[in-house]
């Protein structure tokens, strides 16, 4: 039993998807072609989203001067960071953990995608 056990979460823990590790920043910056429409990880500006510009480890809903949604705000106020592991869920599935935000892309399917971008938001290159 205690075998059968430790094979359980052994393959639990190798089998989940670990999108934040492992990312490509180059590959990211690809990836996120598809956000900039929106947002810019490179300088602190903000488009029909808030920049990301420091959103690794940043909370939620905090950029000062964007107008968030009543959903963002309340997800902010219950204390989420936007580490990796979050980040890694929410580009998943936007609408999936955070419903009524103003955001309508659907996410990326791809957990090497996610990983990527994740990479890239942690180290933009800065704007000239």
């Amino acid at each position: 039993m205690r075998r059968l056990l430790s094979s359980l979460l052994l393959s639990l823990c190798l089998g989940a998807p670990a999108a934040h590790a492992g990312g490509d920043a180059t590959a990211g910056a690809q990836v996120f072609r598809k956000c900039a429409a929106c947002h810019t990880a490179s300088e602190p500006v903000n488009r029909v989203g808030p920049s990301l510009l420091g959103v690794v480890g940043r909370p939620a809903a905090s950029v000062a001067d964007y107008s968030y949604s009543d959903a963002m705000k309340a997800f902010g106020a219950a204390g989420h960071v936007w580490d990796e592991a979050t980040l890694a869920e929410y580009l998943l599935s936007p609408k999936a953990m955070v419903g009524a935000t103003k955001m309508t892309f659907a996410g990326l399917k791809k957990p090497q995608d996610i990983a990527d971008v994740i990479a890239y938001l942690k180290a933009p290159p800065t704007a000239k």
